[in-house]
């Protein structure tokens, strides 16, 4: 009994703190208009990257930013990694190169545009050695 209690808290947790980093950017995109949500585009390269590693551990892993982004972001990562054990379905490579062409023209890692529901960029920033909250204004500056 005690191990079914257990394993359940443990999925409570996992479930509760887990954010939502759409797998399609066309699909974040409409969710963003329907829902009035602020998509947030992240580059990333969760395996190389050490500032994308350090802002996806101190600001995109932290409590305070995942119960705000629940409520105000619709969130998707464009992740470049280079380990073999890393890699990402070739759909999915192909989504993120063209977003680079279109968004990170010159290769910043990490590079964090807020968009607007047309897709276009209000905003940019990157890893910046701040509080989740102080992130947070930033992203929230950019807004229009």
């Amino acid at each position: 009994m005690k191990h079914l209690i257990l394993g359940i808290t443990f999925l409570f947790v996992i479930t509760s703190y887990g954010q939502n980093w759409y797998k399609n950017f066309e699909e974040a995109q409409k969710e963003s208009t329907t829902s009035n949500k602020t998509l947030i585009l992240v580059f990333s390269g969760s395996d190389w990257c050490a500032p994308c590693i350090k802002l996806d551990k101190d600001i995109w892993q932290s409590s305070e930013f995942i119960n705000y982004a629940a409520e105000h972001y619709i969130l998707y990562k464009a992740d470049f990694p280079r380990r073999k054990g890393n890699q990402l379905s070739e759909e999915i490579v192909v989504e993120n190169k063209n977003l680079a062409e279109k968004y990170n023209t010159k290769g910043y890692f990490p590079l964090v545009l807020v968009l607007n529901k047309k897709g276009e960029i209000l905003g940019e920033t990157g890893y910046q050695k701040v509080t989740p909250k102080a992130y947070i204004s930033t992203l929230n500056s950019f807004k229009d």
